[in-house]
């Protein structure tokens, strides 16, 4: 075995260094900029009197980098060639995200946003696998240019984790289908022009079968925007939405009829390592930043450093982001060499134990910082904050553990599957 990053990984890590001290750095530092990612950054992102929805110049920062990134042969790393990207696979993009996050807040990364100048453009992988002609026609380059996105209504006030329970229906009628029902946390919808709304057209509740998802415009009459949901970390783009009598065509189906949830599983494992890298990342940094501080905070005459109280919980840390860097990159290569599904198992163990680490790392951080960790000055709290939502967000920590137990007890097959499972 050779745990060795492989060379042209390595070095691609260094070209994306450079561009961040020779691009981003500079875009960071002119216009206040900096105001995005220091203590003023939640009110500087968040328009309060508009829904505590984010604010139009920081959504154009975003945008522009992003557009740099692209220019740049980075935003699409991870994409087909056909698509201007170089293929990364998940352990090429476990390695980045946990190299980008460890770097800290700014804009070559804010995980707040999904952002990163290596872009994970899930709706675009999803509309190259499952989009029909037609709709590849139509989407594929306003995804690939950032011109346009869709949103995912997928999880139900009612329902929360339990994705096949779904209450929300289409009914055929004709060449149309008319949609009624509602989503929560539908992330994104403030921006978006259509919404993948999934909706049960056959079977009973708990089915994996008979869920289909639609590509519906948001401007389509009956489609309601609620409200936005404040959160813990804020500004806040998670709608509740309802659907009254919505009308779409049969052309507006994305992904077959009745095979909605395999939609969005098909990518599921992919985006989990991700996500644990960058959690191991942002964990990285708060150790980092911890180290240094207390190398240099002096009081009572000493070095905090020399206090084992100072050492031994940091040690722990580091001992644990070894283990867990180990543990990702070996899933992540895994899932390359033998297919995104063959890992499910490890895929879980990886998200649930990083999305926890890091926010252990972030509050340990604090603690050893004193006033500094807990005030906006340093960006411990802005981690853990942001970070704490990943243990409930796409497959909540508990969630996790019995896909796990699934797989250990014999109820589930380290396969992708036909249906979805209500352990998924």
């Amino acid at each position: 075995m050779d745990f060795e990053i492989p060379k042209e990984l390595a070095d691609y890590l260094v070209e994306l260094d450079d561009f961040i001290e020779k691009v981003i750095k500079p875009i960071e530092a002119e216009d206040d900029n900096i105001r995005f990612f220091d203590h003023r950054r939640e009110h500087a992102r968040t328009d309060w009197d508009n829904q505590g929805l984010p604010r139009p110049e920081w959504e154009a920062l975003l945008h522009r980098v992003k557009r740099l990134a692209d220019d740049a042969g980075h935003y699409r790393y991870p994409f087909p060639k056909e698509y201007g990207g170089k293929e990364g696979g998940n352990l090429d993009m476990a390695v980045i995200r946990d190299h980008l996050a460890g770097k800290g807040l700014g804009l070559h990364c804010d995980l707040q946003n999904e952002h990163a100048i290596v872009g994970n453009n899930v709706g675009l992988l999803l509309m190259i696998r499952y989009g029909t002609e037609q709709q590849k026609k139509e989407w594929i380059d306003d995804l690939n240019q950032g011109r346009r996105h869709f949103a995912f209504g997928i999880t139900e006030p009612k329902h929360g984790s339990d994705a096949t329970h779904m209450e929300t229906t289409a009914v055929r009628d004709g060449d149309e289908w008319i949609i009624n029902g509602e989503k929560i946390w539908n992330t994104g919808i403030h921006t978006a022009s259509h919404d993948l709304i999934f909706a049960r057209t056959s079977g009973k509740a708990g089915d994996g079968d008979g869920i289909t998802c639609f590509l519906t415009p948001t401007d389509a009459p009956g489609f309601k925007i609620e409200e936005y949901l404040w959160t813990f970390n804020m500004p806040t783009d998670h709608a509740h939405v309802s659907f009254k009598d919505i009308r779409v065509p049969d052309s507006s189906i994305f992904g077959g009829e009745g095979k909605g949830l395999q939609v969005v599983q098909h990518f599921f494992n992919e985006n989990r390592i991700r996500q644990a890298a960058s959690s191991l990342g942002a964990a990285q940094y708060c150790i980092n930043e911890t180290i240094q501080w207390a190398k240099e905070r002096k009081p009572f005459g000493k070095a905090l450093s020399t206090n084992q109280g100072i050492q031994f919980p940091l040690v722990e840390l580091q001992t644990q982001a070894e283990m867990l860097r180990a543990f990702i990159y070996k899933t992540a290569w895994l899932m390359d060499k033998y297919g995104a599904f063959s890992q499910s198992d490890k895929v879980s163990m990886c998200n649930y134990y990083a999305n926890r680490f890091c926010c252990e790392a972030a509050d340990r951080a604090m603690q050893i910082h004193g006033g500094m960790g807990y005030s906006r000055h340093k960006a411990f709290e802005h981690i853990y904050r942001h970070h704490r939502r990943y243990r409930i967000t796409e497959g909540a920590e508990e969630i996790q553990m019995r896909r796990v137990a699934g797989y250990m007890f014999g109820y589930m097959n380290q396969l992708a599957p036909k249906g979805v499972s209500t352990l998924d």
